[in-house]
């Protein structure tokens, strides 16, 4: 029995012929990106946590968000930062604001996305990121955090 191995330029086509089908590029995700991050600052809860962190300094954060979904979403590769140690230093979030960032980002993806699928291609992603970003700075639920 064979087995074909993908090579990594295989899968990367696969991925990218993938979102395309389902209209996801480079202009829907900074579309994405600059809708989503405008709901988040208007937010009540999420406004203040991530207006208190960046300021008056968004133009780099959305340019930075927009690479990091490029490269989950397109697998573009071009974000290389570190997103538990700028996650585990914010001080006052709790799990509950990451179910408060799902549901905006769910919002924003069924009033934007360029196709019904695009909606549970995105959200399992995102809701694998809230996951391991929680348990980076929560622990498990019932074990203390190291």
């Amino acid at each position: 029995m064979t087995h074909a191995l993908r090579t990594a330029e295989e899968r990367r086509r696969e991925i990218r012929l993938n979102a395309d089908r389902m209209g996801i590029d480079d202009a829907y995700i900074s579309e994405l990106v600059e809708t989503f991050y405008a709901r988040v600052r208007a937010d009540a809860t999420l406004g203040p946590i991530f207006n208190k962190e960046i300021g008056d300094n968004w133009g780099p954060h959305l340019a930075r968000m927009k690479d990091f979904w490029a490269s989950v979403a397109l697998n573009a590769g071009r974000y290389n930062g570190k997103p538990v140690p700028a996650h585990q230093k914010l001080t006052g979030v709790t799990a509950a604001h990451f179910q408060i960032w799902l549901g905006l980002f769910r919002q924003t993806l069924e009033d934007t996305a360029p196709s019904p699928e695009a909606v549970p291609y995105f959200m399992e992603r995102a809701a694998r990121i809230a996951q391991s970003l929680q348990l980076a700075m929560f622990g498990l639920p019932g074990l203390a955090r190291p």
